[in-house]
This record gives structure tokens, sequence and C-alpha cells, in this order.
């Protein structure tokens, strides 16, 4: 997806309030029991035959190499729980914001020559309900990185920049990485 989408989805992964399946087997089963038991979806969606599934599923294969392990867990966590994880966007969205951790390049529009180029800069700033609820919406609908970018801009720069929207007009933001992003609960 991108910087800021993938952010948001790790985000919402951290909120299970139990552990993901362990085993391959029992990943592989959860995987098929998602399809509603197309063994064939399972196989395409992880890039392996529709067989190999079958085998894992019925424990004769129990150590997936590294690259296949990786993708069963990934996608393991991208459907586990999904009641809590969607509990956990909507109260970020209504009522407790969110944190983001970034480094990016900040700059601000002035004239050629000022003091205000771009450079790089990590903050760690709450982002209220309003915020967080444009950008959760925003990716639910399928918005672009682009997109998504811009809404986390303009909240850092109401936020951070401009305290509550007293100053810095023409923030430019850069997204280099975002390290972390937390749904206050």
């Amino acid at each position: 997806m991108g910087i800021v989408g993938d952010s948001l989805d790790r985000a919402g992964q951290a909120h299970a309030t139990r552990p993901i399946p362990k085993s391959a087997g029992a990943q592989m089963r959860y995987l098929v029991k998602q399809h509603k038991g197309a063994t064939k979806q399972v196989a395409s969606l992880l890039g392996i035959s529709q067989r190999t599934v079958e085998r894992y599923v019925k424990d004769q294969i129990k150590t997936p190499k590294q690259a296949l392990a990786v993708r069963m867990e990934t996608e393991v966590r991208r459907r586990w729980q999904p009641l809590v994880r969607k509990r956990a966007r909507e109260k970020a969205a209504k009522q407790t914001g969110l944190v983001i951790e970034t480094r990016a390049r900040f700059g601000f529009t002035a004239a050629p020559g000022t003091t205000d180029d771009g450079r790089m800069r990590r903050i760690t700033q709450h982002l209220p309900p309003e915020f967080a609820g444009r950008l959760l919406a925003a990716q639910d609908a399928g918005a672009a990185e682009a997109e998504l970018q811009q809404i986390a801009a303009e909240g850092l720069q109401e936020v951070y920049f401009k305290d509550g929207g007293g100053r810095a007009d023409g923030l430019l933001v850069e997204f280099t990485d975002i390290d972390y992003v937390e749904f206050n609960l």
C-alpha cells in the first residue's frame, strides 16, 4: 500500500486480544476457513499449489520456507479479529485520535533564499479524532497513498506547526518513513 496506509494497518493489528495461530498448519486452516473452504483461493493468495495448501491443512507439512511463513503470517494478521480492529479504529476516529511518529522533510512555502527550506525532522505527535477520522475514512474508501499523506500532513500542520491554528501557513511535508501509528484507547 504505502507508508501511511501500511502504518495504519499495523496499528489496527496491534489491538488483537488473542495471539494469532502459531503453527503453519493452524495458520493455513484459519486462512482456508476465512475463504470458506476454498483451498484454491488460498493457494492463489499465497502463491503456492492447491495441493500444498491441503498438505498444510492436514499437517503433512509442518515447517514452511521462510518466505511462505512470512506471507502466511501477514495474511493471517490481516484477517485476525476484524471486529476488535474495527472497534479500535472507530474509537480512534471518534474519541481518542491516534499518535503518529514520523521522519519526514518539513518545509514551508516562502520566498526563495529564506531559511524555510525543508529539513528532516522526527516528530511524535497526537492527532485529534477529526484528523484520525478523516485518515481512517479515506483509507477505508480506498484512497491513494498521496491522499493519505496529505491528510496526515494537514493534521501535523494544524497540531504541531500551527499550535491549533496560530501560525505556519503553507507547510510542505514529504514523508520518508512512519515508524509507528498507535490508536489511543
